[in-house]
């Protein structure tokens, strides 16, 4: 897991970390920090081992710790925060040791962890959008009720 502690102190996903954390103060409803990154890389591995893939744990932690660094971008801009995390990796993924075969697959997965056409695919991008997806509690979420996620995509539930 050394590159995926390389991710961790890389100087720009520290400083993408802060400006998510800056533009999520006041929100109410799910962040895009530290904590939903490892819920995410645990329930692809999860997703991983019990559909047999064989996908490189680093693969999965790198695709979960940068799929959302570009949020802020998003709030400050209306940039689509799929393509400002993806627009925002390959320098970190270069930094951090990863090829650019693997640099490609990671992309991929952060372009597509909001396109509901992966969701059944035994992929790096499979996973992680059925991660993301699962990886809110909104059973116990206090803001849940004013969320405007439909009824059918929140997790009412504890699966995993």
């Amino acid at each position: 897991m050394d590159r995926i502690n390389k991710i961790l102190n890389n100087k720009i996903y520290m400083e993408c970390i802060d400006k998510n954390k800056m533009a999520e103060v006041s929100r109410s409803f799910c962040h895009h920090d530290m904590g939903h990154f490892l819920d995410v890389a645990r329930l692809a591995m999860i997703f991983d081992l019990q559909e047999g893939l064989g996908i490189s744990r680093e693969m999965i932690y790198a695709a979960a710790l940068l799929h959302d660094i570009g949020r802020w971008k998003q709030y400050e801009d209306g940039t689509p925060h799929e393509r400002a995390s993806a627009e925002l990796a390959p320098e970190i993924l270069a930094d951090c040791g990863f090829s650019e075969a693997e640099s490609e697959q990671i992309l991929s997965a952060i372009l597509n962890h909001r396109n509901a056409a992966v969701k059944q695919e035994q992929t790096l991008a499979g996973i992680l959008y059925r991660a993301d997806k699962m990886s809110r509690s909104c059973f116990c979420c206090e803001a849940e009720r004013e969320c405007d996620w439909k009824g059918d995509k929140k997790n009412l539930e504890l699966r995993y």
